[in-house]
């Protein structure tokens, strides 16, 4: 049996179940997903855009896909405390794939915002969710988008009404946590009306002793006028394979910041697909990896600039030891009409052993002629003479290549416009490079 064929099967054989714990604007894309995933199937190892990321391997497991939605004997807001403190966040919880409402946070937010669960939002306002859901993460482009709209029973969702600004961040924590090897499949959908405003912070954690894949499709939109910033930090273990897609329409004068940071994981592959359809539209894209033992992590972007005056800024870090490998494709498109367009596509890379490896691809397709664009990569080790003079100055080797390792980084995490999670990830990073830190040591989850 080929890995696509034992999710068809699941699927075909439990069709009813699926549909019955979800919606109808979520069912109704369910028939093309599944005829999408039948013709495509995963992604080829090999292929343009997985050169290097074997999907068909890391799905090929028989894990288990809670249709049923059992629910964990788990309250997180007992055994979470987040290690960002003073941030103030309203905190919402996935356990898996499900959104936790048994216990909500007591927020006050402005009239007509919705924060909370996506069957829950598809059932309230399902003229609103058949205008957003599946329009910006097409099945037909990705087989991975096609399996998780086909299997998807719940997420995450913030609608923000026409000029509301959101000044409190929101928070949502996926917890992975199962006895038996899992299969989760979220959804985010963000809408932000004209000029609206909001900040989200998603963090990821899952337990070491099992086997957890993830599948995770994110859609953001963001109309005339309007701020978005999307921040995602994955804190998982070595036996986690996340497969996340970031996709992104911005109109006319709207901002977006997506900041994607990768602490600890197993297998990551971050997908990122930005449009700016509107002129004046300002996108910044940063991610950023610190990896060793065996982890990878693979970051593919495509980046379209469709209409005039617009800016991207797009900057992508890896620091990888051991016999960790990180991997960078990205494309930025310019359209014939999107004159006057800026654009810059920066691609960074540390090795720190001579086992590490590092594949990057960076890429600018441009069809207009009144532009200004740029793109690069580089990969080197520390610098030899940078250790040695900090040696001179009574600094050991071990913290010389640490503070270098930070120093190397520091330019992703000030893209932050949170100052107190921007400086929470100053500290977490730096004690990922000490080997103090694997995960959030806020989260009981995962640890003790």
């Amino acid at each position: 049996m080929t890995s696509e064929q034992q999710y068809i099967d699941l699927f075909t054989r439990h069709e009813e179940t699926v549909c019955r714990h979800a919606s109808p604007v979520m069912n109704a894309l369910r028939a093309n997903a599944l005829s999408c995933f039948k013709q495509s199937g995963f992604p080829i190892a090999g292929s343009e855009d997985y050169t290097h990321t074997d999907v068909g391997q890391a799905f090929a497991p028989d894990c288990g896909v809670n249709i049923n939605r059992l629910a964990f004997a788990v309250n997180p807001y007992d055994v979470f405390r987040c290690d960002v403190p003073n941030l103030s966040t309203a905190l919402y919880f996935m356990v898996n794939d499900a959104f936790y409402d048994k216990e909500l946070p007591k927020v006050a937010f402005p009239q007509g915002v919705y924060v909370g669960g996506l069957k829950n939002f598809t059932l309230l306002y399902p003229e609103i969710a058949a205008r957003y859901y599946g329009k910006a993460a097409n099945a037909g482009t990705d087989g991975i988008i096609a399996l998780n709209t086909m299997l998807v029973q719940d997420g995450f969702v913030v609608y923000v009404p026409k000029g509301i600004a959101v000044e409190r961040p929101i928070q949502l924590i996926n917890i992975a946590r199962s006895n038996t090897a899992l299969l989760a499949n979220r959804r985010m959908l963000v809408i932000l009306e004209e000029h609206a405003s909001a900040k989200l912070l998603v963090c990821d954690h899952s337990t070491d002793d099992v086997r957890f894949l993830a599948t995770q499709v994110a859609e953001i939109f963001s109309a005339e006028g309007a701020a978005f910033d999307y921040y995602d930090l994955e804190e998982s273990s070595e036996s986690t394979a996340r497969f996340s897609s970031v996709h992104v329409k911005q109109a006319a004068a709207s901002n977006v910041l997506v900041n994607g940071i990768t602490l600890h994981n197993g297998l990551s592959r971050n997908n990122y697909y930005i449009e700016l359809e509107g002129e004046h539209a300002e996108a910044t894209l940063c991610a950023m990896s610190v990896l060793d033992k065996r982890q990878q992590a693979d970051t593919y972007s495509r980046i379209i600039h469709a209409a005039p005056h617009c800016t991207s800024n797009e900057l992508v870090k890896n620091v990888v030891n051991e016999q960790a490998s990180a991997i960078f494709s990205g494309r930025v498109r310019v359209e014939k009409d999107a004159q006057k367009t800026q654009a810059s596509q920066t691609n960074r890379n540390l090795c720190l052993t001579r086992e590490a490896r590092v594949y990057g691809k960076p890429q600018l397709e441009i069809y207009a002629d009144d532009v200004k664009c740029s793109h690069g990569m580089s990969t080197g080790q520390l610098d030899e003479q940078a250790l040695f003079y900090m040696q001179s100055r009574c600094i050991s080797k071990e913290d010389a290549r640490m503070m270098l390792s930070v120093a190397f980084t520091a330019d992703v995490v000030e893209h932050i416009r949170l100052d107190i999670l921007k400086d929470r990830l100053h500290t977490l990073v730096e004690k990922r490079f000490r080997g103090e830190l694997a995960k959030c040591s806020g989260c009981k989850l995962t640890h003790g």
